[in-house]
Parts: structure tokens; sequence; C-alpha cells
């Protein structure tokens, strides 16, 4: 759920994450949920707890995949079906409609014993993800009635909780493609039927899937806001500034180092916004956050290794940008666009045109 109100972490610099200001924000948070009526709540938990007792019980998780829905992937890549309004939506097969497009294209079937859970849906009902990237993409296609599309393009054309649930899909079938073996011995790694986690066939070693932290954040000046742009991102399109937390860090002091080697300047404070989790590059936690620097020092010193380029935007700029709601198509004239509503830089940057 979205934490619409936003809490100070840190009033400057000299002050770091005092406890009384970690239990103020954490009975923000708490009393956010107390609107939730009991019914929804009640709902909630018994998904939950439905969802655990798959990943603990590979016979339960092998009966709920018999009348689950499952996401099709093709090298990673959703599918995605044309609604009959010209939008796009995630395609959503039962199993036994996947049996059948399996058999028809001359597999026995054991593929969809690859299927990874995704969680569990508003209607009580199992969701995997299944990668059929060893079959023919366009076969495929015509025999589910869909298209499948890169990731980052169909952010552009989903809606509604659409994009996270395939983002999901895509960075636990990536996990498991790239973890089928063991760091430490060498030896292929297990899996269990809900995909939760692999094990070492000789050390018994179990692993999970991991992300790596990030943190973004939207820097201010009080009348402007900053966005750069990395030389791979698409022509016109600029965002929030965002690193890796490097190991030992806090999630402040990677912020106020991050700003430093990229622009060049000194954050007076943070506030916390909210979290995401991006399948970008690979599978990372977004810690989104705003900042603040000082009106008398906004001078811009770039690291044109790390950006190809950044700069201050007005209000009037930024509000034009939001408008802008699919890339522009090449030969357009030039444009400022921002990342799909569904990343978490357009929440920031949307949160920031409110406050002005």
């Amino acid at each position: 759920m979205r934490q619409q109100s936003h809490f100070r972490l840190v009033q400057s610099r000299s002050v770091w994450s005092r406890p009384a200001a970690m239990l103020s924000s954490l009975r923000i948070l708490l009393s956010a949920t107390k609107h939730l009526s009991t019914r929804r709540c009640s709902g909630f938990v018994s998904r939950m707890r439905y969802v655990n007792r798959l990943k603990e019980d590979d016979a339960s998780c092998a009966s709920a995949l018999q009348t689950g829905r499952i996401f099709l992937f093709h090298h990673l890549s959703p599918l995605l079906q044309r609604t009959e309004r010209g939008t796009f939506r995630s395609a959503v097969l039962i199993c036994s409609d996947v049996q059948s497009i399996l058999e028809r294209l001359g597999s026995d079937g054991s593929l969809l014993k690859e299927s990874v859970l995704i969680g569990c849906s508003e209607q009580n009902q199992a969701q995997f993800c299944l990668d059929l990237g060893e079959l023919d993409q366009a076969a495929l296609e015509e025999e589910c009635g869909g298209t499948f599309v890169d990731l980052r393009r169909s952010f552009f054309l989903l809606s509604g909780a659409d994009a996270p649930v395939v983002a999901k899909g895509q960075a636990l079938l990536r996990w498991h493609q790239t973890s089928r073996f063991c760091s430490a011995t060498g030896e292929p790694t297990q899996r269990n039927q809900a995909g939760s986690q692999r094990v070492c066939s000789s050390s018994g070693t179990v692993y999970y899937p991991k992300m790596s932290p990030v943190v973004i954040v939207l820097v201010s000046d009080g009348t402007r806001c900053l966005l750069g742009r990395q030389s791979s991102f698409p022509r016109g399109m600029y965002s929030a500034l965002a690193g890796f937390c490097d190991m030992g860090e806090s999630l402040e002091e990677a912020l106020c180092r991050e700003v430093a080697e990229e622009v060049g300047l000194e954050v007076q404070s943070i506030s916390y916004s909210s979290s995401q989790h991006w399948p970008f590059p690979h599978s990372s936690f977004m810690l989104g956050c705003h900042a603040s620097v000082s009106p008398a020092h906004t001078q811009l010193k770039v690291d044109h290794t790390e950006l190809e380029d950044a700069r201050w935007f007005s209000l009037e700029e930024i509000t034009s940008a939001l408008q802008v709601k699919t890339p522009p198509r090449r030969g357009d004239p030039p444009v400022l666009w921002l990342p799909p509503k569904h990343a978490l830089a357009n929440r920031l940057i949307t949160e920031w045109t409110v406050r002005q």
C-alpha cells in the first residue's frame, strides 16, 4: 500500500536517524492501515498465509498450479494481449490451456514444472510465471493470441496492477536462470516446487532470491527539481538520480554520496517517500527519497562518467513533461519525457509537483 504521508528521516546532514524519529515514523506507517476494513485485512491475511503454505509445501503448490493462473514469458519478455479498446494487458492463462499449447507445439508438458509462484490474486487464485524461451516465439504468439514484449517497453503499455506482477515474475525467472549452481561448491542447485528457494545438492546451502538496494532521490532547490540522464536512456528521457548502496552504508549515506559524486552537490535534508521493487538491471530494491540543497549552492558539476547530462527543471517544464504519456516516436521533435507512471521516479516527480 502506498504511503502518501512523508516523514522526516533526517533534519540535517549532522542528524542521522534518531531513535525517536524512527519510532515516530513507524507509528505513522502503522496508523495508515487503520482505514482498512476488518474484512479486507482478514482477506489479506488469508492470502498471505496461503502463499506461505505454498512455499513450504511442495504438494500443495503442485495442486495449486493445476487451478492457478500462469503468466507466460519468452526469454524474459512477458506475453501481452491487446484489448478491445486498443490498450494492452498481461495475458493470463490457466494450467490446462498452457498444457494444450505445449502439446500442440511438440512439448511433452514437463515445462509446466518449471513454473514459479508469484503470489495470489484477490480472488484467491495462485499466480505463477513460466518462461518458454526454448519454444518458437512466433508459434507461441499465434497459439496464445498475444505478443511477447520487452519488459521496459511493456511498462509504458500496461496499466493498473499488471506491471508489478510481470516485473516480479521476470525477476524470479531471471534469478532461477542465473542461480543453477552453488557459488561455493559449483554443484547444481535444486529448487522447491514454488521456486522460492534453491538448495545446493552437495552442501545443503539454501539460496533465496535477492535484490540489490538502490537509493533514488529527487533533489530540489525549493523552486526547481534536478533530473539526470544516462547515455543508455532513450532520447529526451530524464529521471531522478539513483545509485546502488555500498556495503555498510545507510540509506542516508548512500544518498548523500551519490548526489555528491554525480552532480557535485551537498544535500541539506532528506525525507523518505516510498519503496519499490524494480527489475532493472536485474533485481533492485528502490528506496525513494526527496532531498533539498541550499538555493545558494546549486551549481552543477556533472560527472560525465556517471551521467550524460543533468539539469534543473522548473515546475512548468515538469508539469508539461508529465503530460507525455508515451515515448516520442522516431522523427518527432525533441521533447522532455519521464519514466513510466509505474516507476518510483515518476512518483517522486509527481509528489514534488504537488508540493510546489
